[in-house]
Formats: structure tokens, sequence, C-alpha cells
């Protein structure tokens, strides 16, 4: 590693996270710094309203090194940005108000970044839940059905992956890619890793850069969460013109087989019996990976489970497809999201 004192930046975006604000900056400043000379903490508040903001102003005074910014778009993409502009650190790293960190976090995320010679690197997405349903949603969260297979969950993985969480680079990788793109209000972090890719960059995951999400603690907001995924992909497909891949299709597709596919058994009843086979060997998938998930966590948890999966695959399935609605025919589909999420339709807000 090259011997000049490294100069670290971390941006954090928030918006009315007063549960989780002190956790995380006390795992924040009680990093290990070896070998970074200069370190900083910009937070970005996109105009809390819970008390957010009192709190970081009460923490300022002892924390010197922490520097805390308006967000006045609300949205994550802008408040990234604004805090990229306001960084001093050649090396940026994102962090999250519902994540705490392992000691070495910042440092790993530096060694693996100039040992990989990656455009971007992260760690694995690994989840952690509050109360009987936070629990059971934490450990679906690393359940390969749930979330079909992407790499970013599996916790033991190192290698190039297509996006990582939270993510660190250099500011000039950044800066040279653009920076987030501030239309999307979701999977920012998705569309600016397949920006760097599709211009010769690598994504690295890495397992010694350990952190625990806070999952959503309700049904309703793991809902809400997963239903602006997937409507958020179908914006990164349309600006980037690739096809989705299987995993963020599926969820969509088996949703319209639901809807559409009982259609035939209205003239021909046979049929009703082809439909009912994906809904039937969906449903002991989903009971398969429940009890492999209450295997980890304790068998109590069962009875909830396979409720989660579905909801991780209605809400992204039906976000999708209410995303391909608005992309055909306007805002309507964005309109019907508002509802259902219970946010206005631009969607400001959403961290």
């Amino acid at each position: 590693m090259n011997s000049k004192p490294l100069s670290v930046s971390v941006i954090i975006p928030c918006r009315n996270e007063r549960a989780h604000i002190v956790s995380c900056l006390t795992s924040v400043f009680a990093q290990d710094l070896d070998r970074i000379g200069f370190f900083e903490v910009v937070v970005a508040d996109g105009c809390s309203d819970d008390g957010t903001r009192d709190i970081l102003e009460k923490f300022r005074p002892g924390e010197p090194r922490l520097k805390v910014i308006d967000n006045s778009s609300l949205i994550v993409s802008a408040g990234l940005n604004y805090a990229i502009r306001a960084a001093n650190g050649d090396i940026i790293i994102r962090m999250d108000a519902h994540t705490k960190y392992a000691p070495d976090y910042v440092r790993s995320c530096v060694s693996v970044l100039a040992a990989s010679g990656a455009d971007c690197v992260g760690g694995p997405w690994t989840a952690v839940g509050e109360g009987y349903v936070g629990t059971a949603i934490g450990a679906a969260f690393q359940s390969a059905f749930a979330i079909g297979g992407a790499r970013g969950h599996s916790i033991g993985y190192e290698g190039i992956v297509d996006t990582v969480y939270l993510g660190c680079w250099r500011k000039e990788t950044l800066l040279r890619a653009g920076l987030f793109d501030e239309s999307m209000v979701r999977n920012q972090d998705d569309e600016l890793s397949l920006r760097i890719i599709r211009n010769g960059g690598r994504i690295w995951q890495s397992p010694s850069i350990r952190s625990l999400y806070s999952v959503r603690s309700s049904l309703s907001g793991l809902f809400r969460q997963y239903i602006q995924y997937g409507y958020w992909k179908i914006a990164v497909i349309r600006k980037h013109k690739v096809p989705a891949a299987a995993r963020h299709l599926a969820p969509a597709a088996f949703l319209l087989w639901i809807g559409c596919a009982w259609m035939p058994a209205l003239f021909w009843p046979f049929f009703i019996f082809v439909y009912l086979i994906p809904l039937g060997l969906w449903f002991f998938m989903t009971i398969f990976a429940s009890i492999g998930c209450a295997a980890r966590i304790g068998g109590r948890y069962l009875p909830v489970l396979p409720i989660i999966l579905a909801t991780f695959h209605i809400a992204y399935g039906l976000g999708f497809l209410l995303g391909a609605f608005d992309a055909f025919f306007g805002r309507s589909g964005r309109k019907a999201m508002a509802t259902l999420t219970r946010q206005p339709s631009h969607f400001k807000g959403g961290q």
C-alpha cells in the first residue's frame, strides 16, 4: 500500500433516523484507523423532522470530525452527491444509518480497494432484525430463495459482483463516473455500478468488509421497501437499455401468471391443472426455504417465514410491473405505487 497517509471521507445520507443514528455514528467513530492520516464523516440530512438533526447537532461538538450538511432534495442519491462534493478525502466510503460496522470496516475497505484494483469494493449485505418479525425478516434476507441468489447477500463470497452493498471508491472514480443519478430514488447504487462496469470498471465484494444491516421490523415496512426496489429497477433498465436478469423478472412473471393464466380455464377446464402447477411449486419452495431459515434462528419463527418470503416476491414483482406500466403509459404506475407505499408520487423522503 502507498506509504502516503491516506485521507478518507465517510458519507452518510439520512432522514428521520432517530432510532439508529447514534449507534451508527458510535460504530463509525470507533473505527481502527491505522495508517489513515485524515478521516471525516459527512452526514447529509434530508430535512429530518423526528429529532435526528437535534441528535446530530448534539453529537457534533464532541466529535470535530463530524460534518453535517443539508440535503434539501430529500432523496438518497442527491444526499450522496451533496456529501461527495463536500468531502475532502481521496477515498469515499458510503455508510448507512441502519447499519453497524466492524471496528476494522474502514481499514478493510481501504485495503481491499488497493489490493483488488477494483473501482468499487464492499462487503456482503448481512442482515439482522429486532423483535419476532424483524428477526425472521433478517433470516429471510439471507435466503437465496428470497432474493434470487444475488451474490451480494452471500456472506462468504469474494470476487466480482454486479453491485455491492454501500460501497467504497476513490473520489476521482466517482467524479469521473458522474456521481449518483439523482433521478433514481431507489437502486441508485445499482445504476452507478452498472455505469462503472459498462465503462470497463470492476466491482469487488470481500467478506473481510463486515457490517450488520438492520432490516425493517414489520411486514408493511418490508413491502414498501421492496415495491420501490422493483419499481426503480425498471428505471435502471430503461436508462441503460439492458435486459433484466432472471432474478428480477421472476417475481413479476409469477404475479402475471397468477393474474392472467387462469383465464383459459374458463374455456378449457383441464387447464386449471396447468395453472396450479407453478403455484404448487412456488408454495412448496416457499415452505422448504422457510424451514431452512427456521433451522438457523429457531422453529418458533416458522409460522411467519412463508408470509415474509411471499412479501419479498410479491412486493418486488408488483413494483416491477408498476414500473413497466409507468414506462409505457406515463405516471399512472408511479401514482399507484405512491398509494401503496403511502408516499408522495415523487417519492422524496424515501431514505
